[in-house]
């Protein structure tokens, strides 16, 4: 017996012509525990006991240790007397005992669910012996059959049928001989019907049969997409090469074999570089093709034919015939605003955003020989392609050159070249050489500040060498402050030292002052973008040099070197070692006076709630009504489009979460992707949600889950660190803000490098000015995380970001110089805001911090004195600058000053650990103020302070990790 398939479509009921046993959807869904999966069965008359045959047809795994549940459908009672005769994949047989004539439920996968803080996971729960010995033991041989009349599945999200209803043993083993002359088997697919199983053949193919034609209807403008699975029936296929020819039209119209792509086969990677790819199906498994045509509006209506050839390696191919009818009419975009046409899915080989174009603040690098300049830093380098001087602004950071040192070579001569010199990229290329060594040094700098090397040595006779290591010496002056490398930010240890681990990804380190400083990253040749360790590719190989490489800092007279070192070893003639760095120049950018009139709203709220708080920013997690599902937006766009239209029309910008880290299951494309192997997603041990285990069923990670009620849950998995999806990705982000009309990105954690992290800028400001991004991060200084500093982990990507929000596990009773280096942002160019138990109001201001409204925190009487006193207008003068014009008489009291014509606000925060007086030391001059004519005020600020005025010789009262906002006129 088999029963109906039902294809993916809101269809109550559907029946394939020549089944009598519909698979359906309940009209509501049923108790969680009991499944998501189970059958109809009627009993026609009374009997103490029945037997039903369930042609289930399951892919799930390990169906006999699943427990299964009966149930009156009319009372909803329990039926206790069970006996689970037989389980398999095809079908399995029960007995019961009804109490009554009528239908039966019969749920045969219950599970139990863990919902976690971030994660979800089901247990599928035991066979389990419910029945009654004496009624077991009255039962005869023969036994009326109950009659399975329909396969339902809890929800629509949650049904198996078309293409997850397996092909029983026999009815694929007939299929293969029938076709035995064939050393594998070609299914054509519409595109409605994705190609979801590996392991077994969908009853679907049974029907229709093995074929070499593919027909289907696209409209003008469309990119068209359709499958091609492909079934290995004898030995495993290694690769597939693939062929085209035009699609002609009966009156000669073509669509040219150059429009067409195979996903699977060949695409364009996240830099913009062609990747050719091998299809490898192993024997008896199923491999899916995903494929998609460019059909152009001026393609007159028809049907258009052609030919796609198969050659997999080393048998015979297959010629698809390819029918295509173009209807007349129009299609925008591509189909891309209609999630079912998959045209989306071009995307993946998108190079949007990559080109060598300057983004704002920043100005195109200025050249003069081998001297490079962008927004106020400039670079000096030597002919070895290795910077001898570096400024930000008129301050040198150098105290000398910095040097690759290779044992005791002696470099004999050197030259540098410029091979490329646009606004936003120039790139030397240098050749040293020594009698032992020859040098080869890549030198690439970018309008940003960020200078990378790669240096290739290749030795010209076998040699050993005490040592290789890279030495950028820093003038004392400046090296004040350091972070990275295990070390917790703030002031620069005398001396410290780190040796490579792969389970820690934390290789790089800043050293500087607020008004400079270099962030140097040691890496490997590959571009890699690892966040908490080093494990998927292991440390740089040439720098480790087997656990003999490391780095160190130390003082030396009137410099501070950064060395990095790797250790003594043995080169043999001719061969050749990498030892790649990169570089960033800080601060990256001015200070963005916006900052004091971007009020955010943390939180999804009704538009009119955030107009009325006084805020202008709304920034929207995933897990609601309009951004439901987690780095996949498009599902709800309508319902965010009114959202942010509203917005809009009251001033207000909408900000979402939209990343890259893990993808949610109600991805539209999720088949296609999962078809690319392990490009797109993490190789796993499974487990999670029940939807994961029952569809996705193995080789995933579980990643992010969000449970919105016992009948949807947003389950994610996770992603890899660099694909094609960063393409998807960008080209998402330019449609949101083309048509829902987002202004921009909340990132929690960012899940790619500069790179994308440039294109994303650039995809920004090109649909529409004035977009924003902000970025989150939780404490990552910890084992489990890599011992990483956010900032030094992140850095890279501060160039593109306009505000920081460092929260979970940041401790706001750390020292100032914690604060300043790990938390404000201001060394980087950049203002940030608290998050950890709503922050210190008092100490956040000292670095023009405050908290966020709707996430715990208040920050509105703040805002309030900011616009009271005009803080827009005001320059920041820190306590960390010199020339601060006001300073506390005690060391744990600091001060910072926002100065304006007139009068100025003063900050005053308290490190000290019990109360403290202070007074103020105040420059006059510095702040343009007669003393003679000045008051000192503290307005009320609700929570905050009360009102009081100082004289000039008054002591301050200061509460411990509190202060005060004076306004001195």
């Amino acid at each position: 017996m088999s029963y109906a398939l039902c294809f993916l479509f809101p269809i109550a009921i559907c029946v394939v012509p020549g089944d009598d046993i519909p698979y359906d959807v309940a009209d509501s869904p049923w108790g969680q525990n009991l499944g998501n999966h189970r059958a109809v069965v009627s009993v026609p008359e009374k009997a103490n006991a029945v037997k039903a045959n369930i042609q289930w047809r399951r892919r799930d795994p390990s169906q006999e240790s699943k427990n299964i549940i009966v149930y009156e459908a009319l009372t909803a009672k329990q039926i206790t007397n069970v006996i689970i005769k037989e389980v398999n994949r095809e079908f399995g047989e029960i007995i019961f005992q009804p109490e009554n004539v009528g239908e039966y439920y019969v749920y045969y996968m219950p599970y139990t669910a863990d919902t976690l803080q971030s994660g979800y996971k089901t247990h599928y729960t035991q066979p389990e012996d419910t029945s009654d010995p004496a009624w077991r033991e009255s039962l005869p041989v023969l036994l009326p059959e109950a009659e399975v009349t329909k396969i339902q599945a809890r929800t629509e999200f949650d049904r198996f049928d078309p293409m997850e209803v397996i092909a029983t043993a026999q009815e694929t083993n007939e299929l293969i001989e029938n076709h035995k002359d064939q050393s594998y088997l070609l299914f054509t697919e519409d595109r409605k019907y994705p190609i979801r199983m590996r392991d077994d053949l969908p009853l679907r193919w049974i029907k229709n049969g093995s074929g070499n034609k593919f027909s289907g209807e696209a409209l003008k403008g469309e990119f068209y997409v359709f499958q091609i699975g492909v079934y290995p029936t004898k030995a495993s296929i290694e690769d597939i090469e693939i062929t085209y020819s035009d699609l002609i039209s009966e009156d000669g119209n073509s669509i040219p074999s150059s429009d067409f792509y195979c996903f699977n086969k060949s695409g364009t990677d996240w830099l913009g570089e062609n990747i050719k790819k091998e299809i490898a199906i192993d024997a008896h498994k199923v491999g899916a093709m995903w494929f998609g045509v460019q059909v152009h509006e001026n393609n007159k209506a028809g049907t258009y034919r052609g030919k796609i050839v198969l050659t997999p390696d080393g048998l015979e191919e297959s010629i698809v015939d390819v029918s295509l009818t173009v209807l007349d009419k129009v299609i925008e975009d591509y189909g891309d605003n209609e999630l079912w046409r998959y045209s989306r899915l071009r995307w993946l080989d998108s190079t949007i955003g990559l080109d060598d174009e300057v983004v704002a603040p920043y100005t195109p690098i200025e050249i003069d020989g081998n001297q490079a300049e962008c927004l106020g830093r400039t670079v000096k380098f030597a002919e070895n392609g290795l910077p001898k001087s570096i400024k930000s602004g008129s301050k040198e950071i150098l105290a000398d050159s910095i040097s690759l040192k290779v044992g005791e070579s002696e470099w004999s001569r050197s030259q540098m070249n410029l091979t490329k010199g646009t606004a936003g990229t120039v790139v030397w290329k240098s050749i040293g050489e020594s009698t032992s060594f020859l040098m080869k040094c890549q030198t690439k700098m970018e309008f940003d500040g960020f200078v990378n090397f790669r240096i290739e040595l290749k030795a010209l006779h076998d040699i050993d060498v005490d040592d290789i290591s890279l030495d950028i010496p820093f003038k004392r002056e400046v090296a004040t402050y350091m972070m990275g490398m295990g070390f917790k930010g703030g002031y620069r240890p005398e001396k410290w030292s780190w040796v490579w681990d792969e389970k820690l990804a934390n290789n790089s380190i800043w050293i500087g002052d607020v008004d400079a400083g270099i962030h140097c990253k040691l890496k490997g040749t590959k571009d890699i973008w690892e966040l908490y360790s080093l494990k998927a590719d292991g440390v740089p190989k040439d720098w480790d040099n087997e656990g003999k490489g490391g780095c160190k800092v130390f003082e030396d007279g009137d410099k501070v070197v950064l060395r990095a070192y790797s250790g003594k070893r043995k080169i043999k003639d001719g061969e050749s070692l990498d030892f790649c760095f990169s570089l960033l120049i800080t601060p990256l950018k001015p200070l963005d006076p916006a900052h004091w009139n971007q009020r955010y709203y943390h939180a999804y709220v009704p538009i009119d709630a955030v107009k009325e708080s006084g805020a202008n920013i709304v920034n929207i997690h995933h897990g609601n009504d309009i951004n439901k599902n987690i780095n996949y937006p498009f599902t709800t766009a309508d319902k965010m489009s009114g959202y942010v239209k509203e917005a809009h029309d009251k001033g207000i910008k909408v900000k979402i979460y939209y990343t890259i880290r893990e993808l949610s299951n109600y991805t539209a494309e999720i088949w296609a992707l999962r078809s690319l192997g392990t490009e797109i997603f993490v190789d796993g041990n499974g487990g999670g949600h029940s939807w994961l285990q029952e569809h996705l069923v193995d080789h995933y990670a579980p990643a992010w889950h969000h449970t919105f009620s016992d009948a949807e849950t947003d389950a994610a998995i996770a992603q890899t660190g660099l694909s094609r999806w960063h393409n998807y990705y960008l080209e998402g982000l330019r449609w949101m803000i083309k048509n829902v009309g987002i202004d921009g990105l909340y990132l929690d954690g960012i899940g790619y490098d500069r790179e994308i992290m440039k294109r994303v800028r650039k995809v920004m400001d090109r649909e529409r000015a004035g977009c924003l991004i902000d970025f989150h991060s939780g404490n990552n200084f910890h084992p489990q995380y890599g011992l990483s500093n956010c900032a030094t982990q992140y850095l890279e990507h501060f160039p593109y970001i306009d505000s920081l929000w460092f929260g979970e596990g940041f401790d706001y009773n750390e020292s100032p110089d914690f604060w300043l280096v790990e938390i404000s942002g201001i060394p980087f160019g950049l203002y940030g805001e608290m998050l950890q138990n709503n922050g210190n109001p008092w100490r956040g201001m000292i670095y023009g911090m405050t908290n966020r409204l709707g996430w715990g925190g208040d920050p509105r009487n703040i805002w309030k004195i900011w616009d009271d006193f005009g803080i827009q207008d005001a320059e920041m003068i820190g306590y960390w600058d010199k020339s601060c014009p006001v300073k506390t008489d005690n060391k744990d009291v600091l001060a910072t000053v926002y100065r304006k014509n007139g009068k100025s606000l003063i900050s005053i925060a308290s490190w000290a650990k019990e109360a403290v007086s202070c007074k103020l030391m105040i420059d006059w001059e510095a702040l343009e103020l007669d003393p003679e004519k000045v008051t000192i005020s503290a307005p009320e600020i609700p929570d905050f302070q009360p009102s009081a005025k100082f004289a000039l010789s008054d002591s301050i009262s200061v509460e411990p990790a509190k202060g005060w906002l004076l306004i001195v006129e």
